[in-house]
């Protein structure tokens, strides 16, 4: 987009300030008004915002929130971590697109990543969401893979499972486990991640014909999450089918949302035959710089 569509109707230019510059409370509400219409619209309160940028080492002095003639535009949040950063919460009002803002984000973004020397930039975009993966090709991004968001209600485990012996472990052991950890994470599920978003939990299973493995997990009252499996021997769908089992036989009423796991990741015929469903899919994207 040329210039003169971002050009406000009284001859502004959009003006790019550090998020750090507004209340937490602030941005909720931004965010929140640029899903409106979202395909996935993932709203947020105060609270879980917080937590959000807490988790994922979100940068907020190189956050950036676009405003024109005294009102915010869109907002997009820059993750930081050696040699890398993520692009995060990208949105722009609904009555404010095609104007270029999201462009505006994005270059804003790419330029502070180059002066910290960051490798690499990576992002995820909801599949089918055209404007914004155009926006990212447009900008050099490349695919790298597809992630799935996956979903397990409560309810009765149904398939067969063969025998097996389980063992819960503690929270100390869950460091050494996920340093084990053979499969390559998205930025929600790396270490890190895991590790400040807390409350993990973690369980080892031995099946009957000499299959083994483990898995990591955050338990909270009512759901699930943040699943990280690994087979150590055997059929990965056979050891996944026993974790699950393990799993949902201590938890039987919270629900399950897992995010982010690779479309070709072994463990997921396993995980499909215990009762999970896909939610939606994101494409991984990569910017070398």
């Amino acid at each position: 987009m040329d210039d003169a569509s971002t050009v406000s109707a009284t001859g502004e230019q959009p003006v790019l300030r550090p998020a750090s510059e507004f209340t937490i409370e602030e941005l909720t509400n931004a965010y929140n008004q640029t899903r409106v219409d979202y395909i996935v619209p993932m709203p947020m309160n105060a609270r879980r915002l917080r937590e959000y940028i807490h988790n994922y080492d979100v940068d907020m002095e190189r956050s950036a929130v676009a405003t024109m003639d005294g009102h915010i535009l869109g907002i997009s949040m820059l993750g930081v971590r050696p040699g890398r950063c993520w692009c995060t919460r990208l949105g722009v009002l609904p009555l404010k697109r095609r104007r270029g803002t999201g462009r505006l984000l994005m270059t804003d973004h790419i330029q502070k990543a180059r002066e910290l020397g960051a490798e690499c930039m990576i992002l995820e975009v909801i599949k089918d969401n055209m404007p914004a993966y155009n926006l990212f090709t447009q900008l050099g991004f490349r695919d790298t893979r597809v992630l799935l968001v996956l979903r397990r209600p409560p309810g009765e485990l149904k398939a067969e499972i063969g025998q097996y012996k389980a063992t819960f472990l503690g929270p100390d052991e869950v460091p050494a486990l996920l340093a084990q950890r053979r499969s390559v994470p998205s930025w929600l599920d790396e270490t890190p991640s895991l590790l400040k978003a807390g409350n993990l939990g973690a369980l080892r299973v031995e099946l009957a014909n000499g299959g083994r493995g483990w898995m990591v997990y955050q338990s909270s009252i009512f759901q699930l999450g943040r699943l990280v499996l690994q087979t150590e021997a055997g059929d990965p769908r056979e050891v996944a089918r026993a974790l699950v089992h393990a799993l949902h036989r201590e938890y039987t009423i919270q629900d399950t949302n897992t995010e982010n796991l690779p479309v070709d990741d072994p463990h997921l015929p396993g995980l499909l035959d215990m009762g999970y469903i896909e939610s939606f899919r994101r494409i991984e994207m990569r910017l070398d710089l």
